[in-house]
């Protein structure tokens, strides 16, 4: 099937926000405990990246979507520097960096992280975070106190030219924009042993169209349930999150007690519903494979900016099928 091709040209550019005080550059040390880091090498599941996966050229023939009066074409999918508004009527107007970044380097952040900020498994979702983390984010990626691990995909080299040229006025009128928007539930969080086959893809899962089943393993297998409306980049589009049988039990006992000394409860920071605090962002019904992103960067050196320091101590102790299971259960819950 010809979506299998198409696969994550949506996302060239991961304007990965992360958890809660803070995305991808090769592990930089860190504070987390030698038994956990000697045992979890980078899960590669969660930094998905495969060049080799072949994508046909774009046409200009206009393609629709159920819910949707608009018409796009693949090669305006294929531009970062077009924001496709499938639903112009349920956002506040965009601003040019949102809607169309600025030639040469800065692509239209609304681009991959979609008009109404719901990003994907492979980069972030920006809709209603609080506009001091967002800017203090960006400050992050300018300074190098934001990396990320794991091969040095596109979508990090995008986003880090990106940020580079942005002004201050820049910065600040997509934070307020993406601030701005509501959280909407995507994603089903389904615990199981077995998936829907995989195909090739380049930086998220997607279903093989040979059907079939595999074995789940111990990861998460986020995927778009229908990628060509993803990989149009229509917000509405929905994801199934595969995790594995009784992450989400184990998950909400970690995320509530901290696991009798294994981390913190994650209430004291994120708010009792896990929909943040202030300058401190929401992490309910977020994508599970973005979180596991996070809780191992900042658990081998991948946030060194002041604000990073409580989530060091959080997960200096964590396995990573703890993250695993905490990835899951904050997932699950109700944005």
């Amino acid at each position: 099937m010809l979506f299998l091709k198409r696969i994550s040209l949506c996302s060239l550019i991961p304007f990965a926000i992360a958890l809660s005080v803070s995305g991808d550059g090769f592990a930089q040390g860190g504070t987390a405990s030698s038994a956990a880091m000697a045992s979890d090498g980078l899960p590669a599941w969660a930094f998905l990246w495969d060049p080799t996966v072949q994508v046909p050229a774009p046409t200009d023939t206009p393609n629709t979507l159920p819910g949707s009066n608009a018409a796009f074409s693949w090669k305006q999918a294929r531009d970062l520097f077009v924001a496709l508004d499938w639903h112009p009527d349920t956002h506040p107007a965009m601003p040019d960096i949102v809607a169309a970044g600025r030639k040469p380097d800065i692509r239209a952040c609304g681009s991959c992280h979609r008009v109404e900020g719901t990003g994907g498994p492979e980069n972030a979702s920006l809709a209603g975070l609080p506009v001091a983390y967002l800017v203090q984010q960006i400050a992050d990626f300018k300074s190098g106190a934001r990396t990320m691990s794991g091969p040095q995909r596109p979508s990090t080299q995008f986003m880090s030219a990106s940020v580079k040229s942005m002004t201050d006025a820049d910065i600040r009128s997509a934070a307020e924009y993406f601030a701005a928007l509501k959280r909407r539930p995507i994603i089903k969080v389904v615990e199981t042993e077995t998936i829907p086959k995989t195909g090739p893809s380049r930086l998220f899962y997607v279903r093989s169209s040979d059907g079939g089943v595999e074995p789940l393993g111990q990861r998460i297998a986020e995927m778009p349930d229908d990628v060509n409306q993803f990989e149009l980049r229509d917000p509405r589009a929905t994801f199934t999150a595969y995790v594995p049988v009784g992450s989400l039990a184990k998950g909400e006992a970690l995320a509530k007690t901290g696991g009798s000394g294994v981390t913190t409860p994650c209430s004291l920071c994120h708010g009792p519903d896990l929909k943040g605090v202030d300058a401190v962002p929401a992490i309910a019904g977020r994508s599970p494979t973005y979180i596991m992103r996070q809780l191992y960067e900042f658990q081998h050196g991948g946030r060194s900016g002041t604000a990073s320091a409580p989530m060091k101590q959080t997960v200096e102790k964590l396995s990573q099928d703890d993250m695993i299971a905490l990835a899951a259960y904050v997932s699950s819950l109700d944005p």
